[in-house]
């Protein structure tokens, strides 16, 4: 089992970088495909980003391609997000979540895949 905590969020403006980090308890995080979700308000939650259990594969939403860069640091159990040039619709709750998988190099795209999540931390850009 892994608990999950987020921190980062906050408010912006449209065109301002933000780091979401997310920290992870347990012993096996290396284990988990790790992703980053968004919900915005009166919307469904969404896909943003997801790594490899190495961190050798990545991919992202074609929304954030070019400007999110999804990272993880094994060691100290934690995964960031790097988002760049954020705009107003992007303000939602953001979430990282865990998959369990067993092929190193595999990579999770639905929220149904991934079994353990973060509370969220909001995101608010101003435009």
């Amino acid at each position: 089992q892994v608990q999950l905590v987020e921190s980062g969020g906050g408010l912006v403006q449209a065109g301002d970088s933000l780091r979401l980090s997310c920290a992870a308890s347990g012993r096996t995080f290396s284990t988990y495909v790790m992703g980053w979700f968004r919900q915005a308000p009166g919307k469904e939650r969404e896909f943003v980003a997801a790594i490899s259990r190495s961190g050798t594969n990545l991919d992202y939403a074609g929304s954030v391609k070019g400007r999110g860069t999804i990272s993880r640091n094994n060691a100290k159990n934690t995964v960031s997000l790097q988002m760049d040039s954020l705009k107003a619709e992007e303000t939602a709750v953001d979430y990282c979540a865990a998959a369990e998988v067993v092929y190193v190099g595999a990579l999770a795209y639905s929220d149904r895949n991934y079994r353990y999540w973060g509370q969220g931390t909001q995101v608010t850009v101003s435009s």
